[in-house]
């Protein structure tokens, strides 16, 4: 699998780079646990964060000019494990300069089917998250309705849902969305869903057509969620906002601060150039290839046994 990716960048002339996994600082997101590290300096003490992706950093290399990238790494997430979690793993992510999402999407499906070339896939399916959420639930995802989503949760006896996401649109979203609408996601093929609701997506575009999504895909074969990608959002300003919400939603939940990185401001503020990026879970996608079912049967030394 590893040599099948790297020739497949190796093919379009795609740079391999290898970036920190210790940093000065991390992503906001409510939704992901970091770790620490003490990085002890005599005489002096710095908390350092293990990096729950390469992002930041890669975007840092594409500021100064880098061209089109990608890294296979480690990535690290805090209370993460289970059947298709653990807190160490294995991360693709790249980055192609002048693409937009769709012509990602391209390269994408051009990946994953050529990966999976011995084990006949179906056509690959494109479908917008609007779509595929009302389909499966009646629901639109786009116009928050409080009401409306308790109903549902009741009517599907899921009625942990009103605790656990009280008025939180994107917590319905992922609660709503992980239940009852990803099982049935990517039967035998590799489905794409694009179009997030913007409530969901701190790092992507705004659509231009439409203002209440953004240009964000998920990819999902046989219901498992293996990848996340943007048409990336260049603009300094917008996005140091937008990690100042999350900031004060992790305060209001009261969550762990991380430190905000200024570096990745600088680097946008600098000029990021226009581009589209991707990031697939490899341990799930070997999961998929070997026909295993737990990531641990795809790891050497999973959490309880490292």
């Amino acid at each position: 699998m590893l040599a099948g990716i790297r020739q497949f960048f190796a093919d379009r002339a795609v740079l391999e780079v290898e970036t920190p996994l210790l940093g000065h600082s991390i992503g906001t997101d409510p939704q992901l646990a970091f770790f620490t590290a003490e990085y002890c300096l005599s005489p002096r003490r710095q908390t350092l964060f293990l990096q729950t992706s390469p992002e930041f950093a890669m975007k840092r290399l594409l500021a100064a000019g880098s061209g089109s990238i990608y890294q296979i790494g480690k990535a690290f997430r805090n209370g993460e494990s289970g059947r298709f979690h653990n807190p160490e793993f294995t991360m693709l992510e790249w980055y192609r300069v002048g693409f937009t999402l769709p012509q990602l999407m391209d390269e994408i499906a051009e990946l994953i089917t050529g990966l999976f070339s011995g084990q006949h896939l179906q056509e690959t399916q494109r479908v917008s998250y609007q779509e595929v959420f009302n389909s499966f639930t009646g629901l639109d995802p786009l116009v928050f309705s409080y009401k409306d989503y308790c109903a549902f949760a009741n009517e599907c006896q899921l009625p942990e849902a009103v605790d656990i996401c009280g008025h939180d649109h994107a917590l319905w979203l992922d609660f709503i969305f992980s239940h009852k609408v990803q099982p049935h996601l990517g039967d035998n093929a590799l489905c794409m869903v694009y179009g997030y609701p913007a409530c969901q997506s701190s790092l992507a575009r705004v659509n231009e057509q439409c203002p209440l999504t953004t240009d964000r895909v998920e990819l999902f074969i046989n219901g498992v969620e293996l990848g996340n990608g943007y048409y990336e959002l260049v603009d300094a300003e917008e996005q140091n906002k937008r990690f100042d919400k999350e900031l004060a939603i992790r305060q209001q939940q009261e969550l762990p601060v991380p430190v905000k990185d200024m570096r990745l401001i600088s680097a946008l503020e600098s000029g990021l150039p226009e581009c589209s990026g991707m990031a697939i879970g490899l341990d799930r996608l070997l999961m998929l290839l070997s026909g295993s079912v737990s990531i641990d049967d795809v790891l050497n030394f999973p959490i309880h046994r490292a």
